[in-house]
């Protein structure tokens, strides 16, 4: 079962990286990025976890390393799951305030409109 957890976020990760690299529209790369982040929170959660181990919590006296579970990849998913959000929330504001000024979501007529401001102030 870990295998296909660990198929599923590479092609998580796979479809978010092409949306990141093809599309031109702004509100799609958010979702891309989003979506990027969420296949290699899944990958680090799917090799954190050992079948018939239990979380870190001593029971009953049991302190062998063996029978617990490592509690570092669960501590670094929900450190970038909060990363993650800020970084998205902070894209998503300033793409609001692109289309405010510019009217558009594409990158290419922004950077066209920008240029031709930026050269009509000189």
């Amino acid at each position: 079962m870990s295998h296909l957890t660990e198929l599923a976020a590479i092609i998580l990760f796979g479809i978010g990286f092409t949306l990141l690299l093809v599309d031109r529209n702004l509100i799609k790369k958010i979702i891309g990025f989003s979506m990027t982040d969420s296949g290699m929170y899944l990958y680090l959660a799917a090799k954190g976890y050992i079948t018939g181990r239990k979380a870190p919590i001593v029971v009953n006296g049991v302190t062998e390393m063996e029978a617990y579970i490592n509690p570092i990849p669960a501590g670094l998913v929900l450190t970038g799951i909060v990363v993650s959000v800020a970084s998205s929330a902070v894209m998503l504001a300033l793409t609001v305030r692109l289309y405010r000024r510019y009217g558009t979501l594409n990158i290419d007529e922004i950077a066209d409109r920008a240029g031709r401001a930026g050269k009509e102030d000189a």
